[in-house]
This record gives structure tokens, C-alpha cells and sequence, in this order.
């Protein structure tokens, strides 16, 4: 049963990178990204439930943070084409 869930895993990951190498949009490529991480925690939380090790899955947990915040950041920026605030903005302290 172990081998069956990572070898589905791993399958599914392949899928996802055709996805990321032919995606018809940068739009389909950032999805395909995101799922690409969104099953590397899957494949974290399988190894550490059948390893016997949960600390494992504290380690998926922090990954899939990393992996929304990252994809939030690209989406932003392919958006607004900046990540922060612009340098030119106006202060209203004074007013």
C-alpha cells in the first residue's frame, strides 16, 4: 500500500510538470507549480506516516506555508509587476 501511494504521488507530480513545461499560460504554469507543491507535502506526510517519524509532518505543514506564501508573492508580482510598496508613494502623515 506504501508503494502504491507514493508511486501515484510520483505520477501525479510528473503530470503536473508536463503541465509546467506546456502550460498554454504563465497562469497555468504558476498552477501547476503550486500543485507540484502542494503534492511534494502530500509525499512528506506519506514518507513520515509510514516511517513512523511525526515530525514529518511539521516539516509538510512549514513546506505548504512556504509553498502558499511563495505563490501568493508570484501572483502579486505578475499582477502589480512589484512585491512591495513603491518608492514614490505619497505620505499622508502630514496632511
Amino acid at each position: 500500500m506504501f508503494i502504491a501511494g507514493l508511486v501515484g504521488v510520483a505520477v501525479t507530480m510528473l503530470l503536473v510538470l508536463v503541465r509546467v513545461l506546456a502550460g498554454p499560460t504563465v497562469y497555468d504554469r504558476i498552477l501547476a507549480i503550486n500543485l507540484f507543491g502542494t503534492k511534494t507535502v502530500l509525499l512528506i506526510a506519506i514518507l513520515g506516516f509510514f516511517s513512523g517519524r511525526p515530525e514529518f509532518l511539521d516539516l509538510a505543514i512549514t513546506y505548504a506555508l512556504i509553498n502558499f506564501i511563495g505563490t501568493v508573492a508570484v501572483l502579486k508580482f505578475m499582477q502589480y509587476g512589484d512585491l512591495g510598496w513603491t518608492s514614490d508613494a505619497t505620505d499622508d502623515s502630514d496632511v
